[in-house]
C-alpha cells in the first residue's frame, strides 16, 4: 500500500508548488496525519517558501528541520566530495523518521534553478527510487506546443524507467498554446495507458509578482497607501516619462507605475486615475531615483486618507528599477491566500481526484480531523452547486469569503448592498468578484414584488403595505424573500447583524419544513479525530419534552445529511435511572418521544456527558448501551447548558466549532457570529449549500 508520493520536475518554473498544494488538500481530506518532506531545500529549512506555504495551511506535527534532508549548499558539498551515498543515506534517514509519525508523506522534489538541470533531474529520480516512493512528474507547458511537451515527457518516462522508479502519473502545468482538453487528448494517444494524466492551463496571476515581492526584491520603502495592496499581483510595469495626457492613454489593469519621485504631475494624475471610475485599477506607484514628493504634495497625499493602492520608494534610477522589477518572479507565498486558492481551484478543476486517489492507494483512517471535515464540505457543496445570497455585501469579511468561494467554485453568490460602495471596497482591498450579481434593496425593481408577497403573508398580523415596503429595504428581509421566491437556494448573514435580525424574517416567511414543529440549531464540533454535533446551543432557551425530542430528531437528520452516523445522547446530570427531578424527567420523556417517533434512531437518555463520550466511563455507568461512549449527536437540556458547554469544549480542546447551523426551516438560512472569521463564513456558506441539495452525502464510514 502506497503511503507516500514524490512530486518531481525536470524543468524550471513548472509551477510545482501549485500541484503540491492541490495534493496536500486532497490527502488532508482523507488522512489524519499527513507529513510533508523536502529532500533538499534551496536554503535554511525555516526560510523555505514552499515549506512555509504548506505549514501555514495544514496541521503538520513536525518542525521545518524535521521535514527536510539537506540544504542545496550541503548537498553540493557532499556531491563535490564524491559522497553521493552519504547524501542519499542522510535523506532516507530523515524521511524514515518522519514516515514513522505519519500515515502518509508527500515529498516535494528539488527545484531546478540552483543546480544543473540534468543533474537535478537525475538526483530527483534517484531520491524517489531510494525512498521507494512512486513519483508524479510535473512538466512545464508554458509557451510550448504539443510536440515539445510530448518530447519532454518521453524523456521523463525513459529516465524513471531506466532508474526502476515507478512513475505514477504526469501533470502538464501552465499550458498556454492550446486548450487543456486538446492537450489532454494528445497525451492520451501518446503516453502509457498506465499513467495518470492531467493538464492544467496557464493562470497568469499565479506567476505574476505581487507589489510586496517587488518591494522586497528592490529593497524599496513603503511610503503610504494600502498595505493590503502589497498582496496585489502586478500584470505590467509602466515607466511614466511623458506628460499626463499621453501617459493616461497607456494605463492598463494592475499596472505598477514607475516614475521619479519629483514628478508631481504623474503622481497626482495616477492618484486621480485610481479614484476615477473611468480608468483601470492600478497595482501601485513606485517612486524612483531616491526622490520623494515635496512637502505640499506629501501633505496632499496624507489628506486623502488610506489610498486604494500602495506607494513605494526606491533608491535606483527609473531604468534600473524597471529592469530589476521585471526580473522578479511571482510565487505563491504563505500570506497570499488569493494565489493559494487560485492554485487549489486550478488543481481541482483539472485533475481527476478519484482516479488519483485510487492510484495513490492512500492509507485510510476512520478518524475525521477539522481539516478533513472542512475540505469535505467543499467537495459536497460542489457536487450539486447552489446559489447563496449574502446580504452583508459591504462587509470586508464577506467580500474576502466571497472571493475564495468563487475561486474554489463552491457556490454561486449574490451580494446585497450599494454596488458602487461594494465595487470601491473590492478595489481598495484588491478583491475580484467577476460575474457576481450585486443588488441594492433600496432601488431594486424586486422591492415592490417582495413587499406585496410579504404583505399577503403577514397581513393577518396587522401589517400595512407601507410597512411591507419599508421592510423590504432591510437586507435581511430582502435576502429572505429571494430565498422564498427560489431566486437563490439559501442565505447566510449575521456578520454585522444580530441573530434575531437575521433569523426573524425566516421565521415569518420561510417557516418550518413539513413535519417539523420547531426551528433549532446545531454546532459541528470538529475535534482532533472526530466531528460531533451539539444541539441546541443557539435558539431555544428552555425546551419542553416535545421540543427537546424535535431538536434531537432534527439534529440526527442534520448529522446524517453531513455524513455522520447519528448516535444520539440526550444529556442530563444523571445517567439511566440514577437521578430524579423535573429536569431529568423532561429528558427521559423526550427520549421516549424520540423512540416512538423515530424507532430507527439509536438514542440514549438521560445520560451524562462523560458517559456519552468516553467508552471507559460508559462501560461502568451504562454497560451494553449502543450509544454510550460512542455518541456523535449531543442534545443539551437547555440553551444555557448547551451554549456554555460548546464554548468550554471549543476553548479547552482547541476544537473548531462550525455554526450555528439552523435546522427545521423549509429552505436554509444560517446565522453567523458577529465575531466570525473569513473561514467561518466560508464553512457556513458551504453548509447552507449542502442543506439546499436534494440528496445528502454518503455517510462517513
Amino acid at each position: 500500500m502506497t503511503t507516500s508520493l514524490y512530486v518531481a520536475t525536470l524543468e524550471p518554473d513548472s509551477g510545482k508548488l501549485a500541484v503540491t498544494i492541490g495534493l496536500m488538500e486532497l490527502l488532508s481530506r482523507r488522512i489524519r496525519r499527513v507529513g510533508f518532506f523536502r529532500p533538499v531545500t534551496p536554503g535554511p529549512a525555516d526560510r523555505d517558501n514552499d515549506m512555509a506555504v504548506i505549514m501555514s495551511r495544514y496541521p503538520l506535527a513536525a518542525t521545518p528541520d524535521e521535514m527536510h534532508g539537506f540544504t542545496h549548499d550541503q548537498a553540493r558539498d557532499l556531491v563535490s566530495q564524491g559522497r553521493i551515498k552519504s547524501l542519499h543515506e542522510g535523506i532516507v534517514a530523515k524521511y524514515k523518521e518522519l514516515e514513522r509519525r505519519c500515515d502518509f508523506v508527500l515529498c516535494e522534489g528539488l527545484d531546478i534553478s540552483s543546480l544543473s538541470e540534468a543533474f537535478e533531474f537525475d538526483i530527483n529520480v534517484d531520491i524517489a527510487r531510494n525512498l521507494g516512493v512512486p513519483a508524479l512528474y510535473v512538466s512545464n507547458g508554458h509557451d510550448k506546443d504539443a510536440d515539445e511537451i510530448l518530447r519532454t515527457i518521453r524523456v521523463a518516462e525513459k529516465s524513471f524507467h531506466a532508474q526502476h522508479c515507478h512513475l505514477l502519473g504526469i501533470i502538464v502545468n501552465r499550458v498556454s498554446t492550446a486548450p487543456a482538453e486538446e492537450m489532454y487528448s494528445r497525451l492520451q494517444k501518446h503516453c502509457s495507458k498506465d499513467l495518470l494524466l492531467g493538464v492544467l492551463p496557464e493562470i497568469a496571476e499565479l506567476n505574476r509578482p505581487t507589489v510586496g515581492e517587488i518591494m522586497e526584491a528592490l529593497q524599496a520603502r513603503f511610503l503610504s497607501g494600502s498595505r493590503e495592496g502589497l498582496h496585489r499581483s502586478v500584470a505590467n510595469f509602466k515607466v511614466a516619462a511623458m506628460g499626463p495626457e499621453n501617459y493616461l492613454s497607456h494605463l492598463e489593469e494592475d499596472d505598477l507605475i514607475l516614475t521619479p519621485g519629483d514628478r508631481p504631475d504623474i503622481i497626482l494624475t495616477t492618484l486621480a486615475a485610481m479614484y476615477a471610475n473611468t480608468w483601470p485599477n492600478l497595482a501601485g506607484l513606485f517612486l524612483t531615483g531616491g526622490l520623494l514628493p515635496g512637502k505640499n504634495i506629501a501633505r496632499l497625499i496624507e489628506g486623502l486618507g488610506e489610498l486604494p493602492f500602495p506607494i513605494l520608494a526606491g533608491g535606483d534610477d527609473t531604468y534600473r528599477s524597471a529592469l530589476a522589477a521585471s526580473r522578479v518572479q511571482g510565487r505563491i507565498t504563505p500570506r497570499n491566500n488569493r494565489k493559494i486558492n487560485l492554485a487549489l481551484g486550478l488543481f481541482e478543476s483539472g485533475i481527476d481526484s478519484d482516479s488519483l486517489e485510487a492510484r495513490i492507494s492512500a492509507a485510510r483512517s476512520t478518524t475525521v480531523s477539522p481539516v478533513m471535515f472542512e475540505y469535505t464540505l467543499f467537495q459536497w457543496a460542489k457536487r450539486e452547486r447552489k446559489h447563496i445570497v449574502l446580504p452583508e455585501g459591504e462587509e470586508e469579511r464577506i467580500l474576502r469569503a466571497a472571493e475564495i468561494l468563487l475561486l474554489r467554485g463552491v457556490v454561486d453568490l449574490t451580494l446585497l448592498g450599494d454596488e458602487e460602495r461594494i465595487r470601491s471596497r473590492c478595489s481598495t482591498l484588491g478583491i475580484r468578484l467577476p460575474g457576481i450579481p450585486i443588488i441594492n434593496p433600496q432601488d431594486s425593481p424586486l422591492r415592490e414584488q417582495f413587499a406585496e408577497t410579504y404583505y399577503q403573508l403577514r397581513k393577518h398580523k396587522g401589517i400595512s403595505h407601507d410597512f411591507a415596503r419599508d421592510a423590504m429595504t432591510d437586507v435581511s428581509y430582502f435576502g429572505t424573500m429571494m430565498v422564498y421566491h427560489d431566486m437563490v437556494d439559501g442565505m447566510v448573514s449575521g456578520a454585522v447583524h444580530t441573530t434575531q435580525h437575521t433569523i426573524r424574517p425566516a421565521f415569518e416567511v420561510i417557516k418550518t419544513a413539513p413535519g417539523v414543529s420547531l426551528i433549532s440549531s446545531v454546532f459541528f464540533m470538529c475535534l482532533e479525530t472526530r466531528v460531533l454535533v451539539f444541539g441546541d446551543c443557539a435558539i431555544n432557551p428552555n425546551p419542553d419534552a416535545e421540543q427537546l425530542a424535535t431538536i434531537a430528531i432534527s439534529s440526527a437528520d442534520t448529522a446524517e445529511r453531513f455524513g455522520i452516523e447519528p448516535l444520539v445522547a440526550m444529556l442530563s446530570y444523571s445517567s439511566g435511572e440514577s437521578g430524579k427531578g423535573e429536569d431529568v424527567e423532561t429528558v427521559r420523556r423526550a427520549t421516549e418521544i424520540v423512540h416512538k417517533r423515530r424507532p430507527d434512531l439509536k438514542v440514549e437518555g438521560p445520560i451524562q456527558y462523560d458517559a456519552a463520550i468516553d467508552a471507559s466511563v460508559a462501560n461502568t455507568k451504562m454497560p451494553g448501551s449502543e450509544v454510550a461512549g460512542r455518541a456523535t449527536v449531543f442534545i443539551f437540556p437547555d440553551l444555557n447548558t448547551g451554549n456554555n458547554t460548546y464554548k468550554a469544549v471549543q476553548r479547552a480542546s482547541g476544537a473548531v466549532a462550525i455554526g450555528p447551523v439552523l435546522q427545521g426551516l423549509k429552505k436554509p438560512v444560517n446565522d453567523l457570529s458577529r465575531g466570525c472569521q473569513v473561514a467561518d463564513i466560508i464553512n457556513t456558506v458551504a453548509i447552507t449549500a449542502i442543506q439546499a441539495q436534494k440528496n445528502p452525502p454518503a455517510r462517513q464510514k
